[in-house]
């Protein structure tokens, strides 16, 4: 079974978010071993307004190219610019230095718990 830390939220899409304050949010284990190599990441702006369950961005690998999904609505406020440079980070820790974005949150999208994900994954 895998490992979902317990702390964070999950997407149906693959995303994890914390929800502390600012909300950080990335992709799972899951979705970074199912896209291979990350190689280019294109985030929400830092000041954009985002929407939870929309299209905020864009995940490419040596295999494919994935959109992300926000899994909450609000204000980005910081993006993480060492996995920009390097999006092998997103492989190498996705629920660690390979984290996205912060936002300030406004709304939730729908949320599992990490049983709820692990179930969803069949993990």
């Amino acid at each position: 079974m895998a490992d979902f830390p317990a702390a964070l939220r999950y997407t149906i899409e693959h995303e994890w978010v914390d929800t502390s304050t600012p909300a950080v949010v990335g992709v799972t284990s899951v979705a970074a071993d199912a896209l291979g190599d990350v190689v280019y990441l294109e985030l929400p702006e830092v000041g954009s307004t985002i929407e939870a369950g929309t299209v905020i961005g864009e995940i490419e690998s040596t295999k494919s190219v994935s959109e992300l999904f926000s899994p909450v609505s609000g204000t980005v406020v910081e993006v993480n610019q060492a996995a920009v440079d390097d999006p092998a980070l997103v492989n190498a820790d996705p629920f660690g230095a390979g984290w996205l974005f912060k936002v300030d949150v406004s709304g939730e999208g729908a949320l599992l718990s990490a049983e709820e994900y692990a179930a969803h994954t069949g993990s």
